[in-house]
């Protein structure tokens, strides 16, 4: 007689995810729970909003992921500082808006379900709710047999955050005159990993464990350097400065990204001299023969967010960031537009 099939003869092991879940469930509870109903495990996440000091709430959204950086965690078999990638990505796009982050939902699909590796991506997940101020109220784990090579898994994140009507930045206060504030990235970040990897492992034939003297480490803890986490400071600053855009540069580069929040009167001048690089970029540039201009459409070249404040407002704004452990660099400045003109003008 032919032996009943079950679903973990073709692959997925419910027992498995069971066990899972109570794992997610103790790591979950060392978020911030202020406003979290109930606990992971649920259909859906209950999140009970606090508006006793917003006039006219608005709920602001986010999902991304961490792109092909992720292969590199694989690589480095190393687990546990991927998901505060996948926080901070989500986090500091709803964060230019000016709203606070509340809830955070993760994505986990793999081929086979490995319970240490899971536990490891969702710790990471965790350490970004942390520093992002923000409840890890749920989220999907998906055993997808033959949809996966052995070892690898996907991951999204969706976050939701709060501001009010009033106090949304849109870049609609930006005019001519005002000064860009950048502050420092801690490296790649999350984008451009595909030209990464092409640059190290297949043009220059290194192994993540290759040690790079320029860096002072091996390639793949310097690819591996989690994405900072603007939360805290921003958040702090925009209380009682008077910041009127904020970018977050991810993939495009500042060129890209900087556009996104600029009326079509204005364009930026950005000195290219401003502000210190970290080495891993002139390590890429020279080690893929990148041109310049393709750099800064690229990669983020040691500026992770910039701030557009009034002139007047520089001094307190830069001091305000160094006083919270932030780098800040003043990299430009934002011109009147003549016709069609490109918004963006490099300076050397």
């Amino acid at each position: 007689m032919t032996k009943p099939l079950t679903y973990a003869d073709a692959g997925v092991d419910i027992d498995k995810a069971n066990n899972l879940v109570q794992t997610i469930k103790q790591i979950a509870n060392n978020t911030p729970r202020s406003g979290v109903m109930g606990e992971i495990g649920g259909f859906g996440g209950l999140y009970s909003l606090n508006l006793s000091n917003v006039e006219r709430p608005v709920l602001v959204s986010s999902t991304d992921g961490v792109g092909t950086k992720l292969k590199v965690a694989f690589m480095m078999n190393r687990h546990d500082t991927i998901g505060i990638d996948l926080v901070a990505m989500c986090v500091n796009d709803i964060l230019v808006q000016g709203a606070k982050p509340l809830f955070f939902l993760d994505y986990f699909s793999i081929g086979k379900l490995e319970n240490h590796v899971a536990a490891a991506v969702i710790q990471g997940v965790a350490e970004g709710c942390r520093q992002a101020q923000c409840a890890l109220i749920g989220g999907e784990t998906a055993e997808m047999p033959g949809l996966y090579s052995d070892g690898e898994y996907d991951l999204a994140g969706f976050a939701v955050g709060l501001v009010d009507n009033e106090k949304i930045i849109d870049g609609s206060f930006i005019r001519g005159g005002h000064q860009l504030v950048g502050i420092a990235s801690s490296g790649l970040h999350s984008n451009g990993f595909s030209l990464v990897r092409k640059i190290c492992f297949d043009t220059l034939g290194l192994r993540v464990d290759s040690f790079v003297e320029s860096l002072g480490a091996s390639i793949g803890e310097v690819l591996l350097t989690p994405t900072r986490i603007y939360v805290d400071s921003v958040l702090s600053l925009i209380k009682d400065q008077p910041v009127h855009g904020l970018a977050h540069i991810t993939g495009g580069g500042i060129t890209e990204n900087i556009v996104r929040i600029l009326p079509q009167a204005c364009k930026v001048r950005i000195r290219r001299d401003s502000w210190d690089v970290p080495p891993v970029f002139p390590f890429l540039q020279k080690g893929g023969g990148v041109e310049e201009l393709e750099m800064y459409r690229t990669f983020n070249m040691g500026i992770g967010m910039v701030a557009v404040v009034p002139e007047n407002a520089v001094s307190d704004v830069m001091d305000r960031l160094r006083i919270m452990g932030e780098k800040a660099f003043v990299i430009g400045d934002v011109v009147p537009r003549e016709g069609d003109e490109p918004q963006v003008l490099w300076l050397d």
